[in-house]
């Protein structure tokens, strides 16, 4: 391949990504030689009215002005979102959509493509996928979530495609809605949902989704097109205000994510739902197959070869597309789980809606639309001014003056398990800094329960005076502030070497022996642990109970027994850790015994009116460990035995896990829990903005927020997020000595006098 300038073009699919690939590609080149292969007919199309955003727009329109000038014509335009849910519609404005009916869409392309001399074959199957990378310079496959061009190189694209769990049906109406509507039933079979939106001066897309459960409850798998339209029309007929539903050879289908591997194999490049999908609910699979063509056009323009002009496409996409499907699939989820969130508050619910993929957040919608926010506000009880992050919340005999929670982190930097200077200095800045919690980090139980030499520990008189100088120092110089203590031991994940010198590496030299539920070593390499027998057992539990009273004597406000990430409870919890044939292994049940009676011997000797907290994994995402189903029912058995809040986080537990990273990543399964068990759950994972923090709170997703990393970045991260939103009020008091620095310094000179006349020549 020496040149990024293909003259012989095979593009297959003619839907809107291939048929502007074609557009854009001939025009750039028009000596070009670009074929397009659609196997249906011009007039056929899937769906109804296709919505793109702003963004979009503005890429086609300096790309391509006459197709730009020509969508213009035909576009609908709102700003509403409407969600109607118990005969109560809530109204958010400011969103600004524009639509227009997919027919025309193709209409404008299609004639398009013909004044560009692109070569378009209809009802045509196209050839197979080996001969057309043969015969021609560059093969785009734009051929949908089914293409066979994908499937013919499997082994170089590598798809996964990921069912999901709702059966939806594409369907239109003659009439405008005057918004993006949102409209929930509550039927004898379960919860159904309408998403409904304007794309032309008369007609709608109505899309009907239900998990499959109640889709196959309400007879739907046994009704055929006619009559599946018409049951949903009457399920729906308030928001249809009586007209019918049409049909465009529409069925039944279930949601499928696309993710490949690679994008490109050879001269063969994937585009559009062929390399990813979205979910409908955040209406982005149009929207990313045209940016998608705007970037391949791009990238063959400017890179010298055609290898090194996909690889740049591939670079430059792959990370927006995976931010997006993020979005969606957290959008998706909700959705499925949407009979969670029936009994909130109407407004709360409306604003948990609108706030479900992350992308739109609680500053987000002020802007927008401050009335509607305010009105979330006050009915989920903010004081006026006050954000919802700055709200008071109380466990047990313990009320946290706001909701943020430095997040247990780990310092490894103990001597003898007796926490130092560096920890006072640690903790005290960050109590300093406005929190409502700060959390140490994992307090070990025994020697024989550090995870490194550097580890923490509450077993000596010694380490008890040292933590009491740290909470007499928070209490005293940041009052207000609660400090707690997360206890734990690290079983199979111990002797190991500090973070900086090589993270769950055992130690060179002076190992002690681990213990674990099982004898599994926690990756190649580890030490193997011996497995727990029931005298030591009991032995652990002794040593929790001790710590425990120790703890208090030191002054924690609050304890958190440390039952996540692989460590010794966490292990007894796991079936890929727990292989015992005991009382101790097997069922849920039987896993979770030695936790629970180590949390009861822990709560019995820990003050009655102090709370005590349990961090969980709630996936150990891997095949075959803890689910979100697990979970739940783990945080029932804590709740039944009196905990006062669940810290959900996730994974950490085996060496081969693979996470679904990215923003606010583990909040789902902590909203699962909270709205499942109706315990208080802290959350955590990724959270990393006030604006993150305010959205989940008042979404109802959380009561609590942890954070680490923004934490070690600036200890006083709390106070500077009330600085930034303008709020002084109680649940962010500044310390009086730095009251001075509660406004940002100035940085350079603005008083410079403006100009007071233009000459021109």
């Amino acid at each position: 391949m020496t040149t990024s300038q293909p003259q012989r073009i095979a593009i297959v699919g003619g839907g809107p990504g291939g048929l502007y690939t074609a557009a854009l590609l001939k025009r750039l080149a028009p000596d070009r030689e670009v074929t397009v292969w659609e196997r249906n007919t011009p007039d056929d199309t899937f769906g109804f009215g296709v919505v793109l955003s702003d963004e979009t727009l503005g890429g086609i329109e300096h790309a391509d002005p006459p197709v730009y000038e020509a969508l213009q014509h035909h576009f609908i335009r709102w700003n509403d979102i409407d969600i109607v849910h118990r005969n109560t519609r809530q109204t958010s404005g400011g969103h600004g959509f524009a639509a227009l009916g997919r027919k025309r869409l193709l209409q404008i392309l299609h004639d398009r493509c013909r004044t560009l001399g692109v070569d378009l074959r209809f009802h045509t199957e196209a050839p197979y996928p080996a001969w057309l990378a043969e015969t021609y310079d560059l093969v785009v496959a734009a051929d949908g979530v089914h293409s066979t061009t994908r499937e013919a190189f499997a082994d170089a694209f590598r798809p996964q495609l990921t069912p999901h769990r709702c059966r939806y049906i594409w369907l239109a109406t003659d009439t405008a809605f005057d918004a993006f509507r949102f409209e929930i039933a509550e039927t004898e079979h379960g919860v159904m949902q309408l998403h409904g939106y304007p794309y032309a001066p008369d007609a709608s897309t109505v899309i009907v989704e239900m998990r499959e459960e109640v889709w196959r409850a309400a007879g739907f798998d046994t009704l055929d097109e006619r009559e599946s339209i018409d049951r949903c029309a009457k399920i729906f007929t308030d928001a249809l205000g009586g007209r019918t539903l049409h049909s465009n050879d529409s069925t039944w289908t279930t949601f499928r994510t696309v993710v490949n591997e690679r994008w490109s194999h050879g001269n063969v490049v994937l585009l559009g739902d062929a390399a990813h999908t979205a979910h409908f609910s955040i209406g982005s699979g149009t929207k990313l197959a045209v940016e998608d063509a705007l970037s391949l056009a791009a990238c063959l323009t400017e890179q010298p070869t055609l290898e090194s002009a996909l690889a740049a496409y591939e670079e430059e996409r792959k990370p927006v597309v995976a931010s997006t499907q993020r979005a969606a699939r957290a959008s998706l989820e909700w959705f499925e789980d949407l009979a969670l969130h029936l009994d909130q508050p109407p407004r709360r619910f409306a604003f948990n809606l609108l706030t479900r993929s992350r992308r739109v957040t609680h500053d987000n919608l002020r802007l927008r639309d401050p009335h509607f926010t305010e009105a979330v506000e006050r009915e989920f009880g903010c004081p006026p001014g006050t954000p919802p992050m700055f709200t008071p919340f109380r466990l047990r005999g313990l009320t946290l003056r706001n909701r943020v929670v430095v997040s247990p982190m780990d310092m490894y930097s103990a001597t003898d398990g007796v926490p130092g200077d560096f920890h006072l200095v640690h903790l005290g800045a960050r109590a300093l800094g406005g929190a409502g919690l700060v959390m140490t980090e994992m307090v070990c139980v025994s020697p024989e329960g550090r995870i490194t030499p550097g580890c923490t520990g509450l077993y000596t008189a010694q380490q008890t005076a040292a933590w009491r100088r740290i909470t007499e120092f928070a209490h005293t110089r940041a009052p207000g502030t609660a400090i707690g203590v997360q206890l734990g031991h690290s079983g199979r994940k111990g002797s190991t070497r500090l973070m900086w010198e090589g993270m769950d590496e055992p130690l060179p030299d002076g190992n002690w022996p681990l213990v674990a539920a099982s004898p599994l070593p926690y990756k190649p390499g580890s030490q193997i642990p011996r497995e727990l027998s029931r005298a030591q057992l009991t032995d652990l539990r002794q040593q929790f109970t001790a710590a425990a009273v120790r703890a208090a004597r030191a002054g924690f406000d609050l304890l958190e027994l440390h039952c996540a990430h692989g460590y010794l409870l966490s292990g007894f919890l796991s079936p890929l850790t727990n292989r015992r044939t005991d009382a101790y292994g097997g069922s849920l049940a039987k896993r979770l015994r030695f936790p629970l009676e180590v949390f009861d011997a822990v709560r019995e000797r820990w003050p009655a009116e102090r709370p005590m907290t349990v961090r969980i994994s709630a996936t150990d995402w891997a095949d075959g460990g803890t689910t979100a189903d697990d979970a739940v029912e783990i945080a029932r058995a804590f709740a039944a035995h009196g905990v006062d809040a669940i810290d959900v986080s996730t994974g950490q537990v085996v060496a081969d896990e693979r996470p679904e990273f990215g923003r606010s990543y583990q909040t789902p399964f902590a909203d699962r829990i909270r709205h499942e068990t109706g315990v208080p759950v802290i959350a955590v994972g990724a959270i990393s903005s006030w604006d993150d923090v305010n959205s989940l709170i008042l979404a109802g997703r959380t009561d609590l927020c942890a954070l680490a990393r923004p934490h070690l970045h600036d200890p006083h991260w709390t106070l500077h997020a009330a600085a930034e939103q303008g709020y002084s009020g109680p649940g962010a008091d500044w310390p009086a000595p730095y009251l001075a620095g509660s406004r940002p310094p100035r940085t350079g000179r603005t008083d410079a006098p403006k100009p007071r006349l233009t000459l021109t020549s």
